[in-house]
């Protein structure tokens, strides 16, 4: 009999849901080709599944070519940064095979603070996903921009007694450690007392100073930029992370390092934009690894065991006894993620996520007026100035000096030059703005503005004139956040109201809302692969080199505020 196309999707429909129905209401036994990282082998077996544990695995010969492997982890991820709460993060994230990430939620805590932590663990109980969250350590990041929220020493304690918790995040304050800063000795030690992790960020620091930052008990890094930084910084017995995310890409520069070193690395994206997220995620660094002729059981250790490992996660290995978290793919090479199960139950399948959307509530902290041109005027006291420059695919940035032609006693954007004005605007009380001026944006026409802006997560905007920068900037306002796109014949908005950081919407939803704007602005001149993304790091004040913030231009070599003008 020949079987129609709706027919044969609604056949496939109902196994699916066969499927699910078995992984949740009975114990099930899955055949195929078991891909065993821990004992680095390959056997035709049978795995006996009862309650979400793997009660017995067998080898056996079976019909099946299928591949049974262990589930993906990001070691290394900001939530807020895909714009979702993390429950629809989840639903994206497993339709590529991940089971867990190390989810540092340092976004929203510099937003709410210790409530905005309370809020992620809470949301993220809700489904069937393993989050493990960590402590902010730096909140806020400096002293030199304005944060809606401070978590102390305290707040640090509480947060690290609790089971959730089950590390100390990034540690970004690196000259606080390199100078013994209180107050960030304290929370390391405090770390330390409570048996948990100490996660790193150092972008650049080597010799003598890398050694006395990872000798305070500091143990990864995911801010290695090239080959040698890390090496020497595994030397000295620091774990590195890949890191492959909307901007930060250092994929190409690190992977060889794999080939020796794989007992010491993982795989991160750190941020991860909803566009991005649903394309793929860790399990794209597994094949690009895998095209690179990296071994596949090396890429499997840094991408499943080493941060159950380190971090001592209770995600499933494929071992007896073990969770049963596992993925199932037609091959090796180019990874077809078929089924994703997280303790047994089926929560993904042929690139469709069976995990349903929850109901989730909306926090915030938005206190900011709207602002006019007026308050974006920069005077002509001279015309030669700084200007940040970006790099593609880079968080860091440089420094040029650039002269302007006045107009008006008034320095402009110039696309001849491709500088465009940069504005950050205080979004927990109505200040006035910080404006400075940046380099290889690329925009023709337009404006963009957004309210996820590392770290403090003020209003951050860049475009080609005055106008279209005030009315993308009024636009976050009106919402309370959110990421903005203007032209004169355009106006569009995503609003982020959890924080000004994340939308409660279902996640592909947001993920094709964003991409209107992300192409609005590649359509505009653009040619960044992640605009969005590059305009929320130029307020990072950390990662060097030239950075603004809400109080200012910022030196993050000198770390200390710089003027505009030379």
């Amino acid at each position: 009999m020949r079987r129609t196309p709706n027919l044969i999707a609604h056949i496939s429909i109902l196994k699916s849901h066969i499927s699910y129905l078995k992984s949740i209401f009975m114990n099930f036994t899955i055949e195929g080709n078991i891909v065993d990282v821990v004992n680095q082998t390959i056997f035709k077996g049978a795995i006996t599944i009862d309650n979400g544990i793997i009660q017995s695995i067998v080898e056996k010969e079976t019909s099946t070519s299928n591949y049974i492997l262990p589930g993906f982890i990001d070691s290394h991820v900001h939530v807020e940064s895909s714009m979702l709460i993390p429950s629809e993060f989840a639903r994206l994230a497993v339709t590529h095979g991940t089971v867990a990430t190390i989810s540092d939620p340092h976004e929203i805590g510099n937003v709410l603070g210790i409530e905005g932590v309370k809020y992620m663990l809470d949301n993220g109980k809700k489904v069937p996903f393993k989050f493990y969250f960590g402590a902010p350590s730096c909140v806020p990041a400096t002293t030199f921009e304005t944060a809606g929220a401070e978590i102390g020493v305290k707040d640090t304690e509480e947060l690290l007694k609790m089971p959730e918790i089950v590390y100390l995040a990034e540690m970004m304050n690196f000259p606080g450690v390199l100078s013994g800063d209180e107050t960030v000795m304290a929370k390391i030690k405090l770390a330390h007392q409570y048996k948990k992790v100490v996660d790193g960020h150092a972008p650049g620091l080597r010799g003598e100073d890398a050694r006395k930052y990872i000798a305070a008990g500091i143990s990864t890094d995911h801010e290695c930029f090239t080959a040698e930084e890390a090496l020497g910084k595994l030397k000295l017995g620091m774990k590195i992370l890949i890191r492959e995310g909307s901007a930060a890409k250092n994929f190409e520069a690190l992977i060889d390092l794999m080939h020796e070193h794989y007992p010491h690395m993982m795989l991160c994206s750190d941020d991860k934009h909803p566009n991005d997220l649903v394309v793929g995620h860790v399990d794209r660094l597994v094949k690009r690894a895998l095209k690179k002729g990296i071994p596949l059981m090396k890429v499997l250790r840094t991408a499943c065991v080493n941060p159950v490992k380190h971090y001592g996660m209770k995600v499933g290995l494929l071992q007896t006894n073990d969770p049963a978290d596992f993925i199932v793919t037609d091959n090796l090479e180019e990874l077809t993620i078929l089924q994703t199960y997280i303790n047994g139950k089926l929560v993904a399948e042929n690139g469709k996520t069976l995990i349903p959307s929850v109901n989730a509530e909306v926090v915030n902290n938005f206190n900011c007026n709207k602002i006019s041109e007026k308050d974006i005027v920069v005077l002509a006291n001279s015309n030669k100035i700084r200007v940040i420059t970006v790099e593609d695919g880079q968080l860091i940035t440089g420094e040029v000096y650039a002269e302007l032609s006045p107009k008006k006693n008034e320095l402009l954007s110039d696309t001849s030059k491709d500088i465009l004005k940069l504005v950050v605007v205080n979004r927990y009380h109505s200040a006035p703005p910080s404006v400075a001026f940046v380099k290889n944006f690329g925009l023709k026409e337009g404006a963009m503005a957004s309210t996820v802006a590392h770290d403090s997560h003020n209003i951050i905007a860049v475009g080609v004139n005055d106008a279209d920068i005030i009315t993308a900037i009024n636009l976050l306002v009106d919402h309370k956040g959110g990421v903005s796109a203007v032209n004169s014949k355009f106006k569009g908005v995503l609003p982020l109201p959890v924080a000004g950081l994340m939308s409660i919407e279902d996640g592909y939803t947001v993920a094709e809302k964003y991409e209107i704007l992300d192409q609005k602005i590649k359509t505009w001149g653009s040619t960044l692969q992640s605009p969005y993304m590059t305009l929320s790091f130029l307020a990072l004040l950390v990662i060097p080199n030239l950075k603004l913030s809400d109080k200012g231009l910022f030196d993050g070599t000198e770390f200390k505020f710089t003027s505009l003008f030379v």
